[in-house]
């Protein structure tokens, strides 16, 4: 059961929620990712794909939002991954963890220079082909929820065709291909792959590669976002802002492809809510939080199709 070795705080805004928040990672002997929130009570909050609460916000929620929650866990998570902590509690005073930088590199930066003791990963093994479509993610949600979202896309341009896959891989790595569509003509189509085997190349890898990609979205959208709790944190210096016209960005990008770069961080760390390092192929196809939930939830409804290494 690895974990840090010491205590580490960040302090920020939440990108949704626009308020202050403190977070603390302190070593734990438990096995398992638990979130507590100090300004409620001492309960744990597992970080666990069958306790996400909500996906909806662009973001995954673990705990239910009418209790005690964390929102916006996936960059965290993704950075832990990489570190191969699997154990530790993340004491925090708010809602939502802080954006930081919009990425993943100043999490995993500080997690590794804070130390991490001995072991390894549990490995989830996929052995039988599980995938999920985005209709079936809208399926899961309430129905004025469903509207929005129709509504949003009807007025982004953007259709509800995606699908996130899991299949058995060849090797012993989690391959990533993420491929995101976007009328924007600045995204565009992009793909791009990543296979972690928890090697020091694949570690290089990501810090070199992804971990610095941030979230984005557009300029024009933001008052809508806003209105509906959303980017309420958002500004210049960690989210990538496209203009008005998709066209061009209104700060600069570390590769014309960050955006989905970033989609790979993304999905990492939904991976990570499997409890373990989840072995085999992940395609994703305009994928989302919801659709890399369910595909988790999807996996897990039968002993046939996955096969769990104990560390």
């Amino acid at each position: 059961m690895p974990t840090i070795k010491k205590q580490i705080k960040f302090s920020g805004v939440g990108i949704h929620s626009g308020l202050p928040v403190n977070l603390v990672i302190k070593p734990s002997k438990q096995n398992g990712i638990f979130f507590r929130r100090t300004d409620l009570s001492d309960d744990l909050i597992v970080a666990r794909f069958d306790n996400v609460g909500d996906t909806t916000m662009r973001n995954t929620t673990v705990g239910k939002l009418n209790s005690a929650h964390v929102k916006t866990i996936e960059h965290l998570m993704a950075a832990l991954f990489i570190a191969g902590v699997d154990s530790a509690v993340i004491e925090i005073d708010d809602a939502e963890t802080p954006i930081l930088d919009g990425s993943a590199i100043e999490f995993y930066s500080a997690i590794k220079n804070a130390g991490i003791t001995d072991g390894i990963l549990k490995k989830i093994i996929v052995k039988k082909t599980v995938i999920v479509r985005a209709k079936d993610a809208l399926r899961k949600v309430p129905f004025f929820t469903r509207m929005k979202i129709y509504l949003f896309n009807m007025l982004s341009g953007r259709k509800a065709d995606g699908f996130v896959k899991l299949s058995p891989s060849k090797n012993d790595s989690l391959n990533i291909n993420a491929t995101l569509v976007y009328k924007e003509k600045i995204i565009g189509k992009q793909s791009f792959s990543y296979s972690f085997d928890n090697t020091d190349n694949a570690i290089k890898n990501f810090v070199n590669n992804i971990a610095r990609a941030r979230t984005f979205g557009k300029y024009s959208e933001w008052e809508y976002l806003k209105s509906h709790g959303m980017a309420r944190g958002a500004n210049e210096n960690n989210v990538i802002a496209l203009n008005d016209t998709g066209d061009a960005t209104l700060n600069k990008v570390f590769w014309p492809d960050e955006f989905v770069r970033h989609k790979i961080i993304d999905v990492l760390g939904d991976m990570f809510t499997s409890g373990g390092f989840v072995v085999g192929n992940l395609e994703s196809y305009k994928g989302s939080h919801a659709m890399n939930n369910l595909v988790l939830k999807k996996l897990f409804s039968n002993p046939d199709n996955y096969d769990i290494i104990d560390a």
